[in-house]
């Protein structure tokens, strides 16, 4: 987890030193172990440090070759070096390589195919001189962010979008059509920020920079065609375990001690009993682990953390989180995120990387979308229903019932209903035909007019803000690219993979590591192991009630039964809802007095005091949904205040470093 940052005048126009400087500078909190800018006329490129891979303790970037034609800056870790290192004909004769160096060799034999060979997380800008050029790349999953801003004058990028704000020429003008998306929970665009002169560099993309202008491509997608089929259940399971295993390993290369979150999950859980049981054959650095924990909460998960730590070899910290107010540390959190963040429990997570920082942990390993990478399954019963394997359908139905506590008999019937009768209905309804006619003689809507339309009243957003920007439209695109989730678990796999949620979530994550010199590393997030979960048989990852039944069978032995056959989930609900209680209706009051402008313009305040009035009420039910969109405008409205009131430098750094 370091910083990178550059400018590129495609008019020509020279850069200064001081502007990378600025640059560099406020993204201080991102790595105090080493500071570099470098300029060559009218390119520039700088560096924060964060120390965190032994070889890393070597780097000093940004990085120009021999021959004076390439400069490289990059935030990275390559997992494959040992691989890459003969073919890119490194003499290890001199001593340790480094990430960057890897990269630059690559770039230089392989061009633009370059990130197609590498395996990690990265994001790094290379100036070829010859070719007057940049090239720019993002990995596979956009662990790594990338902001950019690009006139026909400049192109500028950095880590963090409050560095390229450093540049006075460039506007903090907001994108509204990004709030309406943030308030609709919306994340399909994967380029557009929260203003508009700012973009960021999508997933496993990269980018070319020349005086003509920018070429964008994606490098590498995840393939919804490809299957694996073995021989049997223990063949899945055993090749789950190694890529599973590989995929931690990679990721404790460390030169501080190690963290890993641990809830008590499967997932954080087979991250760090995998971690552990790696230590025993390798040098690694010490294992802390950190939890939270709920005294007077019924989400307490010590009943599956004890379990875990009683294997030994692990130094586990614990943070009370139903005693975090969460308006506490908002301001700060928002200076750090740049833009609004929907995260509700973001106070429990913050504490814990605080605690990371004092005891001197700077990478932490995170169970982050083990649901999505591995799956649940679920899409395995529509495709049971199809293929009309109906007493298949009610078993798996009747199982996963109790794992879901829900109702069996509802459940099955909704399945039979779409699938079984209403086929047939459709099939020899004379309605059917009757329809098809109407369709025919009735004149479509024209998307103006669609657009145009007064938004439905219980929306959140104000009418005239969601005709202003054709939301209507917006949430049609939506729903036709990613508002859908098919009809066979394949399918449903991959959307929920290639979605927008995945690489905001890793962006917010990042973040708010990095507020505290902490490297998220995300072994869900490696491309073996998702190339090779989305490619397995359905009954591979549901199978009597248990979802990711691959990966509870290949935890055997190293994840304690308790934990590896646990049917229910934790809601941390809760304690987002206790936090979001801290305030009372004198604090309410004084929120929509102060924003009142702001709420008007999104908001459509009616609905909003509505929700307020509820979830304020003792006697009213908590409508758990109301309750976050409640968090989703106090969280955009105060960062829309905070930027309005354009933070000076003085008091920007003051937040970062305190």
């Amino acid at each position: 987890m370091s910083a990178i940052v550059g400018i590129y005048y495609t008019c020509g126009r020279l850069v200064k030193e001081q502007q990378l400087t600025k640059m560099t500078d406020i993204l201080a909190h991102r790595g105090d172990d080493g500071v570099g800018v470098w300029c060559d006329r009218h390119v520039g490129l700088g560096h924060r440090l964060l120390c965190t891979t032994p070889e890393s303790l070597l780097e000093r970037l940004p990085l120009v070759d021999s021959t004076g034609n390439f400069a490289i800056t990059a935030d990275a870790r390559i997992d494959n070096r040992q691989e890459l290192i003969p073919l890119l004909e490194f003499d290890i004769s001199i001593g340790e390589i480094t990430d960057s160096q890897i990269i630059l060799a690559a770039y230089q034999k392989w061009g633009d195919k370059c990130p197609e060979k590498l395996l990690g997380d990265f994001a790094f800008a290379i100036w070829d001189k010859r070719q007057q050029e940049l090239f720019c790349a993002r990995d596979h999953f956009g662990v790594k962010p990338f902001y950019y801003h690009l006139s026909p004058e400049i192109f500028i990028f950095a880590t963090e979008i409050k560095a390229i704000f450093t540049e006075s020429s460039i506007s903090c003008q907001i994108n509204e059509a990004r709030i309406a998306d943030y308030l609709s929970s919306m994340f399909h665009d994967l380029q557009m920020t929260s203003y508009e002169q700012i973009l960021r560099l999508p997933a496993a993309s990269w980018m070319k920079i020349n005086a003509d202008g920018k070429e964008i491509k994606t490098y590498w997608a995840l393939d919804p065609e490809r299957e694996i089929k073995l021989d049997n259940d223990e063949a899945y399971a055993a090749k789950f375990k190694e890529i599973f295993t590989e995929a931690v390993r990679c990721r404790l290369r460390s030169a501080y001690d190690l963290g890993f979150t641990l809830s008590g999950g499967l997932d954080s859980s087979s991250i760090t009993c995998t971690a552990r049981k790696i230590a025993k054959n390798y040098s690694v650095p010490a294992l802390h682990t950190f939890s939270a924990i709920f005294d007077e909460l019924d989400c307490d998960e010590r009943k599956y953390i004890d379990p875990i730590l009683e294997q030994g070899e692990l130094k586990p910290h614990f943070v009370n989180s139903d005693k975090i107010n969460p308006f506490d540390n908002l301001e700060r959190a928002l200076w750090h995120q740049d833009e609004a963040f929907f995260a509700p429990n973001w106070s429990m997570t913050w504490a814990l990387y605080e605690r990371a920082q004092r005891v001197g942990v700077r990478i932490i390993l995170n169970g982050y979308d083990g649901d999505n990478t591995v799956s649940q399954g679920y899409g395995y019963l529509s495709e049971l229903a199809i293929a009309g394997r109906w007493l298949s359908l009610a078993i798996q139905t009747k199982e996963l019932a109790k794992t879901l506590n829900v109702s069996f008999p509802k459940w099955y019937w909704s399945y039979f209903k779409e699938y079984g009768i209403k086929p047939l209905k459709n099939k020899y309804s004379p309605r059917k035909l009757i329809k098809k006619i109407k369709l025919r003689l009735l004149k479509p809507q024209s998307s103006n007019s669609a657009s145009s339309q007064a938004y439905k009243s219980n929306s959140i957003l104000n009418s005239k803000f969601a005709a202003r920007i054709n939301f209507t439209e917006r949430q049609q695109s939506y729903r036709q690219t990613v508002g859908h989730m098919g009809h066979d678990e394949r399918q449903r796999h991959y959307l929920n993979l290639t979605g927008g949620l995945m690489p905001f979530g890793l962006e917010v994550m990042d973040k708010s590591m990095a507020a505290f010199g902490i490297e998220p590393r995300y072994v869900f997030c490696d491309k073996r192991l998702l190339e090779f979960c989305l490619a397995l048989p359905p009954e591979q990852k549901l199978n009597l009630g248990y979802g990711r039944i691959v990966m509870r069978r290949a935890m055997e032995d190293i994840v304690p039964p308790r934990v590896q056959w646990r049917r229910e989930k934790t809601d941390f609900t809760p304690n987002f809802i206790r936090g979001l209680k801290c305030w009372q209706q004198e604090d309410w009051d004084k929120f929509i007095a102060e924003n009142q402008v702001l709420l008007q313009k999104y908001i459509d305040l009616p609905t909003f005091n509505q929700m307020k009035q509820k979830f304020i009420d003792p006697q009213q039910e908590e409508d758990r949904q109301e309750a976050r969109t409640l968090w989703l405008i106090i969280s955009l409205i105060s960062w829309l205040n905070q930027t309005d009131k354009k933070l000076s430098k003085d008091r920007q750094l003051f937040l970062a470093k305190t």
